[in-house]
């Protein structure tokens, strides 16, 4: 079993930069694929970025590319995304994701049901 606690939201003014960390328990992470999801109020989640368990591959949301940046240290089994440029369309409810076998594709990196374990949400929220 793994457990994901996610950490590092909060309030941001539009333009502003925070990291988000995605902090593993009960298993190494070493070998999975993790993933960024985030939902706002009365919409659907939506994907935001994966990372291969190598830290090779990685993608990205249309909305959120070239201002996000996902990374992993696997000797500290965790997960960050670095949200840059914030705009209030990125309020939302942020949540880590991993999934337990190392095939990828940008199809897979982006549905959620191809995760296994997901963390509770951390908040971030960028007024307008």
């Amino acid at each position: 079993q793994v457990q994901l606690v996610e950490s590092g939201g909060g309030l941001v003014q539009a333009g502003g930069s925070l990291r988000l960390s995605c902090a593993a328990s009960g298993r190494t992470l070493s070998t999975y694929v993790m993933g960024w999801f985030r939902q706002a109020p009365g919409k659907e989640r939506e994907f935001v970025a994966a990372i291969s368990w190598s830290g090779r591959k990685t993608y990205y949301g249309d909305s959120v590319k070239d201002r996000f940046t996902i990374s992993r240290d696997n000797a500290e089994n965790t997960v960050y995304l670095q949200m840059n440029s914030l705009k209030p369309e990125d309020t939302a409810v942020y949540y880590c994701a991993a999934r337990n076998r190392e095939t990828m594709s940008a199809a897979i990196a982006g549905n959620g049901y191809e995760y296994d374990y997901w963390g509770q949400g951390t908040l971030v929220t960028v007024p307008s």
